[in-house]
Parts: C-alpha cells; sequence; structure tokens
C-alpha cells in the first residue's frame, strides 16, 4: 500500500476528500432514500480536492522542516529567528483549521451512525442490505478521518514544538548578548586606539567609492530617489498640517496660553513632524534601494545613519516642545530658562552620542572591524551618557516660588537627584565591570524609552485635558464646530469625551510599538501580538476577539439604524397612505421597532462570536431570580406585548381605569402613559391594565350618546316641552339622525317635572361644546314660550314666640364698646394738666 506520511495512507486521503465534496449530499439524504441510486461527485473533483488537501500537507511538512534546519543554524540572528517564529505559527494555524474541519465532518459521521442505529443481532430481522452498506461506509469513513485528524494534529504538535524551541532561543541570544562579560585591560585600549584610524580610512574610502558609482552610473536614480522622498515628507506634512491646521502651530499672540493649548500644540506637533520625518527617511531607503543605489556593503550604513538622524531628530524635537527654551509660556514644565537651556542641550547630547555609538558599530560591523575597537566605542557612549546623568542630578532647574523664569532655580524634588545618580553611577560600573552589552542597553532605553514614554505621557495628559468636562468647547476645534455645527454644551461635551479617549488610544498605538522595538522586540512579534490582542483573547474556555466585538456592534448599530429607517418607511409611506388610525400606526411601529432590535442583538452577539450556551447556567440562576425577584417586570413585559397584539385601546383612545381617565400617548411594553384631561401624565403599569377592568369611549368608535337633563314648572304642557327640545336638538348640525334624539319624560319632581334629551354626536371630542351649546338653546326657547324653569323652594312654618338671640361674640363686642365710652367720660371730667 502507498504511504503518503506515516499513518496517512491514500485511500483514506482520497475517502476524506470525497467527503469533503459530496458533504451536502451525504449529510442530507434521508434513510428512505438509500435504496436509490445516490449522486456521486465526480472523480474529476474528488481528484482536484485530494490534490489541494494532498499540496497542503505536504506543503506544511516541508515549511516546518525547513524551519527546524534555519533555526538549528549557528549563524542565525534574532530577526532571522523572529521571522522563523511567524512562520511556525501561520503553519500551525493553518493545521488548527483543518483539524477543525476533520472534527466537524466526525461529528457528523457519529450522528449518522447513531441515526442508523447498531446492526442487529442474532434471532433479529436483517436490516436492509442498503443500510448496512451505508453503515459499513461510514465505519471505515470514520477511521479514515480519525487517521488524517492523528497525521495533522502530529504536525501541529511539531509546529508548536519550533515555536517554543525558537522563542526560547531568542531569549537565551537576548540574555547572552546582554549579559555577555568583556575583561577591559589597557592592552583593550592600545588595540582600539590603533585600529581606530584604520577604520576610519576604510570608511572613508568605502563612502567615496560609493559615491562615486552612484554619481556615475546611478545619477538619475540617485535624484529620483530624493526628489520622491522629499514628495513623500511634504505630502505628510502639507497633509498634517491641513487635517490639525492651529493644533501644531504656536500662537505668539497669547501672553498666557492655555495648558490645554500646549499641551495639544506639543504633542500633535511632535507627532505630526515624527510622521513627516519618519516617511522622509523610509522612503528614501525604500527608492534608494529599490533604483539599485545601494550596494549590499553600503545599505547597513545608510539604515543606520537613517535611524541615528530619526532619534537624534526626535529627541530634539521633543526637548524643545516640553522645556521650551525660547518659548516660556509654552513650556509644559515649571523650570527656569536657564534649566531649560541646558536639560536641552544635555538630553540632545545623550541621543547624539547613543546614535553614534550605534552607527559605529555598524560601520565596524560591514568594515570587519576588531571587536575591541566595538568594545571600547560603547565603553566610553555608555560612560558618557552616564556622566551626563549625574551630573544633571546637581542642577537647580525647578521655578523659584516667585514664578520668575528668570530668577535662579531651586533644586530638584526631594528622592530625585538620588534616583539619577544611582542610574549613573550603575551604568558606568556596568561599562566598567565588562558589562558592555548591558551598559549599552541600558544608555539606549534611558534615552529612547525615556523620550517615549514623555511622549506617550503628554499624549495622555492631552486626551484628559481635551475629554474634562466643558474644555473641549474652549478649543479652537470646540469653537468652530459649535459655530459650523451649531452644537451645544452637551453635544461638545460628548464629542471631547470621543476626542479624548481617541487621544489615549492614538498615544499607545503610537508609543506602545516603539518601546518594544527598542527592548529587542522583531516587527513580527509586535505583528503576531497584534493578531492575537485583537482576534483571540482567552478566558478560561471563552475566547473573545476584539475584531468580532468590533464586527458585532457595527453590525448591530447597522441593524439599529436599519429598524429606525423601516419604521419611519413603513409609518410615512405604507400606513400613512392606508390612513390607518393612529393606534394602529403606533403599534405596528413599536412592534417592528422590538423585533428589528432582537434581530440586531442576536445578530451582533453571534458576529461577536459570544458562545451563549456558556452563560446557560448563568442564565438559568437568572432565571430563579426573575421568578422572584423581577416578576413583576416580567408581567408587565408580557402584559405590554399583549396590550401590543389584542389591542384593547390604542394611541389616542379615551379610556377609564380606576381613578384615572385620560387620552392614550404611548404604549411601551412595560407601562402605559395616559394624559388627563389637566395634561397630567400619568404612567400606568401594563399589568394593571391587564388585570383590571379599563372602560375605553372609543374602543369601536368614536360616537358618542349625551344627555341633557331638564326640570320645567308644575303646570307646563309635557308636549310642547318634548317638542321644543326635539326641535333644539334638530337644530344642530353635530347632532346624528341616525339613531335620532330622543326625550324622556322622566318623573314628577319635589318642585318640577324631569324631562332628559338624549342624542348622539360623531366624535366624543365634540360632546362638550354641542352641550353647552344646546342648553343655552333651550333657555332662549323656553323663555320665548313662557315655559319657566323652577328652583328649589322651601316653606317653613314656624310657631311660637320669635326670639332673637344675640351670638356670644357680639355680646362681647357690645360690652367693650361701653366700657371705652365711659372711660372717655371719665377722661372728660377730669383733665389732664398740661405741661
Amino acid at each position: 500500500m502507498q504511504k503518503i506520511a506515516p499513518g496517512f495512507t491514500l485511500p483514506a486521503l482520497r475517502a476524506m476528500l470525497f467527503i469533503l465534496v459530496a458533504l451536502s449530499l451525504s449529510a442530507a439524504t434521508p434513510l428512505a432514500a438509500l435504496a436509490q441510486d445516490a449522486p456521486q461527485p465526480p472523480p474529476k473533483a474528488a481528484s482536484m480536492g485530494e490534490a489541494k488537501l494532498q499540496a497542503h500537507v505536504a506543503e506544511a511538512r516541508k515549511v516546518l522542516d525547513s524551519i527546524g534546519a534555519r533555526s538549528g543554524a549557528k549563524d542565525v540572528d534574532d530577526l532571522q529567528l523572529a521571522d522563523l517564529k511567524s512562520q511556525a505559527d501561520d503553519t500551525l494555524g493553518k493545521l488548527n483549521e483543518h483539524t477543525a474541519s476533520l472534527k466537524q465532518r466526525l461529528e457528523q459521521i457519529q450522528a449518522r451512525v447513531k441515526e442508523l442505529g447498531d446492526p442487529p443481532q442474532e434471532g433479529q430481522p436483517p436490516e436492509a442490505p442498503v443500510v448496512t452498506e451505508e453503515r459499513s461506509r461510514l465505519l471505515a469513513e470514520r477511521a479514515e478521518v480519525t487517521a488524517a485528524s492523528t497525521e495533522i494534529g502530529q504536525l501541529a504538535n511539531t509546529a508548536r514544538d519550533l515555536s517554543a524551541r525558537i522563542t526560547e532561543q531568542r531569549r537565551r541570544l537576548f540574555s547572552d548578548a546582554l549579559l555577555k562579560h568583556t575583561d577591559l585591560s589597557w592592552g583593550v585600549m592600545v588595540d582600539a586606539a590603533s585600529s581606530f584610524g584604520e577604520e576610519v580610512a576604510g570608511f572613508r574610502e568605502t563612502m567615496a567609492g560609493w559615491l562615486t558609482f552612484a554619481w556615475k552610473f546611478k545619477k538619475l536614480q540617485l535624484v529620483a530617489a530624493i526628489v520622491l522622498s522629499i514628495g513623500a515628507a511634504l505630502l505628510f506634512l502639507a497633509g498634517g498640517y491641513r487635517a490639525l491646521g492651529k493644533m501644531v502651530k504656536r500662537d505668539l499672540s497669547l501672553d498666557n496660553p492655555p495648558y490645554i493649548t500646549r499641551l495639544s500644540f506639543a504633542f500633535w506637533s511632535l507627532v505630526l513632524s515624527t510622521i513627516s520625518l519618519s516617511a522622509f527617511l523610509t522612503s528614501t531607503y525604500f527608492f534608494l534601494h529599490s533604483f539599485g543605489v545601494l550596494r549590499p556593503d553600503i545599505r547597513p550604513l545608510i539604515g543606520s545613519s537613517l535611524g541615528f538622524v530619526w532619534a537624534v531628530a526626535f529627541v530634539s524635537r521633543l526637548s524643545s516642545l516640553v522645556l521650551a527654551p525660547d518659548f516660556p509660556h509654552w513650556r509644559l514644565v515649571r523650570v527656569t530658562n536657564r534649566g531649560a537651556r541646558v536639560l536641552f542641550w544635555l538630553f540632545l547630547s545623550m541621543s547624539l552620542i547613543n546614535g553614534l555609538d550605534f552607527v559605529l558599530t555598524e560601520v565596524g560591523e560591514v568594515l570587519n572591524s576588531p571587536v575591541v575597537l566595538a568594545i571600547v566605542k560603547s565603553l566610553a557612549a555608555s560612560l558618557l551618557i552616564g556622566a551626563i546623568i549625574i551630573m544633571m542630578s546637581f542642577l537647580k532647574p525647578v521655578l523659584a516660588k516667585e514664578m520668575d523664569p528668570d530668577a535662579p532655580g531651586r533644586p530638584w524634588p526631594r528622592g530625585f537627584p538620588l534616583a539619577l545618580r544611582t542610574i549613573g553611577i550603575a551604568l558606568i560600573l556596568a561599562a566598567l565591570s565588562g558589562y558592555i552589552g548591558l551598559a549599552r542597553f541600558m544608555a539606549t532605553q534611558i534615552v529612547l524609552t525615556g523620550a517615549l514614554l514623555v511622549t506617550g505621557y503628554i499624549g495622555i495628559l492631552s486626551g484628559k485635558a481635551v475629554g474634562k468636562q466643558g474644555a473641549f468647547a474652549q478649543t479652537s476645534v470646540g469653537r468652530y464646530a459649535a459655530a459650523r455645527y451649531k452644537l451645544n454644551e452637551i453635544a461638545l461635551d460628548q464629542i471631547g469625551l470621543v476626542a479624548g479617549l481617541s487621544i489615549y488610544a492614538f498615544a499607545i498605538i503610537f508609543v506602545v510599538p516603539m518601546i518594544l522595538l527598542t527592548w529587542g522586540f522583531q516587527i513580527q512579534d509586535i505583528e503576531a501580538a497584534a493578531i492575537r490582542l485583537f482576534t483571540q483573547i482567552s478566558i478560561g474556555n471563552i475566547n473573545i476577539s476584539l475584531v468580532g466585538i468590533l464586527i458585532g456592534v457595527l453590525l448591530f448599530l447597522a441593524g439599529y439604524m436599519l429598524t429606525r429607517f423601516a419604521q419611519r418607511w413603513i409609518d410615512r409611506n405604507v400606513m400613512a397612505r392606508s390612513q390607518v388610525d393612529a393606534g394602529v400606526r403606533n403599534s405596528v411601529k413599536t412592534g417592528i421597532g422590538y423585533l428589528g432590535l432582537g434581530v440586531a442583538v442576536v445578530v451582533g452577539v453571534s458576529a461577536a462570536g459570544i458562545d451563549l450556551s456558556s452563560l446557560a447556567l448563568v442564565a438559568s440562576a437568572l432565571s430563579v431570580g426573575i421568578g422572584f425577584g423581577l416578576q413583576n417586570i416580567v408581567s408587565n413585559f408580557v402584559s405590554g406585548l399583549i396590550l401590543l397584539v389584542e389591542r384593547p385601546f390604542k394611541v389616542g383612545d379615551h379610556i377609564i381605569t380606576g381613578t384615572t381617565e385620560g387620552i392614550v400617548k404611548r404604549i411601551s411594553v412595560r407601562a402605559t402613559e395616559i394624559e388627563t384631561f389637566r395634561k397630567q401624565s400619568i404612567i400606568v403599569p401594563n399589568s394593571d391594565l391587564i388585570n383590571a377592568a379599563v372602560g375605553n369611549w372609543t374602543h369601536r368608535n368614536r360616537m358618542q350618546r349625551s344627555e341633557i337633563p331638564v326640570g320645567v314648572a308644575y303646570g307646563s304642557d309635557p308636549r310642547r316641552v318634548i317638542e321644543l327640545l326635539l326641535e333644539v336638538a334638530a337644530s344642530v348640525p353635530q347632532v346624528l339622525r341616525n339613531p335620532e334624539p330622543h326625550v324622556e319624560f322622566l318623573r314628577f319632581g319635589a318642585s318640577s317635572l324631569d324631562f332628559e334629551l338624549r342624542f348622539h354626536v360623531a366624535d366624543i371630542t365634540d360632546g362638550m361644546g354641542v352641550r353647552n351649546h344646546m342648553r343655552g338653546e333651550i333657555l332662549r326657547r323656553f323663555a320665548e314660550e313662557g315655559i319657566e324653569i323652577p328652583f328649589t323652594r322651601q316653606d317653613i312654618q314656624v310657631s311660637g314666640t320669635l326670639y332673637t338671640a344675640r351670638p356670644p361674640v357680639a355680646e362681647k363686642q357690645a360690652d367693650a364698646s361701653r366700657s371705652q365710652e365711659a372711660l372717655a367720660g371719665a377722661e372728660d371730667a377730669n383733665p389732664k394738666p398740661s405741661v
């Protein structure tokens, strides 16, 4: 039997490919149709699928063998290992996809075998031959799929082991390079000094030869590469200035610009200049390399030189923006003018020293200079940077209490000088102890990582300042948006919050990859980490994908907006043209809204990749809580659905429930809003409307019967009274003729003959106005006919002596009045002597 790979036979491969091609036919064929000839896939398609899968398996094995051989080479470096690890991870992902598809097919076969059942035992009636044949085919197919899954699983384990081994190998290379010890002696210094002159001469000769070659034979390509590079930088620069506008320009007319303005200017100006410079340098190298201008021995020198320019320019720009030596009002830190200038030059010196060390190391590798020369270069750079850090600790750059930038400054805050001296001394000791790699790594991180951290911190402060409540409205962008789009304070605050979060994200995305690159990570590592972060985050047994969640949110928003559009379109075009009443329109609109929202939620959750079955335990626990604590809410929800479907009343109906009477304004799934005739909104739970009696004046139609009771004096002619009342009813146009109005002679009252005029109006809202009008007409006609409408009259007969009793209060008032009169008379009789 021919072997494709260990444990993987050619017949098994053919059977598996046949399964994948004829999946729908073999899975959907009912048992009753097995006796018929089932359509078979064409042999050509099967052979094509077999060849494709065989090629995939062979390619995976070939790639893994190549990765294993290349990773075991002695001269492999970290960049090559990073690329090999990326290839191993990609191969592992493809193999996992094949394993998942085979596992799914195996589950389908198991389900089909279970449907067919076990073969009949001895003594049982035999089964149909077609069933026996189908079971045998499925069992053979299951064995073949299992063998294929085992083979692919072995390859996946190999890829996983290779990835782990390469990771460990890279970690070991990094630690060896970082902790490699070098014996320093006077002889090393002498050898380095003698080799330095030869390296300078070799570098001069190499560069001169390359420039001569480029100018003579690649002049056009050289000029084109430089022009295109400058064009790319100008494109980014012009686009950035057009997009950011005043945010990257200092307004020198401001004596004391707000802190948010200074932060925004520093962050966006740094980002724009960095991106423009990066575009120029990257495009320069790309065009020089693409046009064939760079020789293989020149490429590392040009690449390191461009990197040196970028690092120095970045640190210089960042220092000038933060310290602002020439613009004290735009300074982000509280230091004196002299302190700002000294710190600026110290930072620039450290970046120059660290960049030159990097460039000279590349020069030495290209020219094959002695290793001692590279060691001495890194030693000198580490000592100089350590000395600068120690020197920085003795400065007094902090502003004095009077906040005068020209006055002498104060020392650093307590503890900061000690930290600087500790870092500088540690750097010097590491270099002098022979750990040159560690010292060089520390110096690089102090310069580049420190600068990047400061950049990220400025970005975070800028985002925090922009997102502060009311801050965005004070910016130039906020004022422009308010004037251009007529936005209120709430909208501007919301935009400011989104802008602040966006600045946070931009600062993190800009800074974190750069820091990882300085710490020895390769671009492939960052790409793989980003892919894992955005595609698969494992929390226990739950896998979360940020991309899937984002897609789910976008699909939910799209479904929600589509639902709102469908609601408006159906309401304005279908319902309005059909002259459907407002209640039906509201019910249809609400139903479409809830249906669309439910569908949008299901689609969004499914697209986000959230497995709801894993939440079954939580759902069961919540169901208990719903049964005990949320039963009223559930009852109201179900009652709301019943009201929307059954429609015992609708929006605009005049209903009476308990002590509430008014017009229905809104029906939701939890409660119904009723507006009384005093314009008070009453929210009634839906369960109360379902479980209690509700009167609806406009359930079937809006017609209403009205009554006007009338009493006339005894002696009036009842027949004439009835005629007059009917004439009044007939004179009002709003009174319906069918049913016709009529008058009831109700009773003989205590002081009147009581009648009642009954009539119908087409609209209940016209009843009050019609009744008022008819009462006035009745009074007028009765006055013309001399018919009296009596008022209640009572005759009271009093027997005995008429006695009028004075109330106690009146008696007291009379006594007081008599006392005052007596006192006044006494004073008149005995006048007081005048003084």
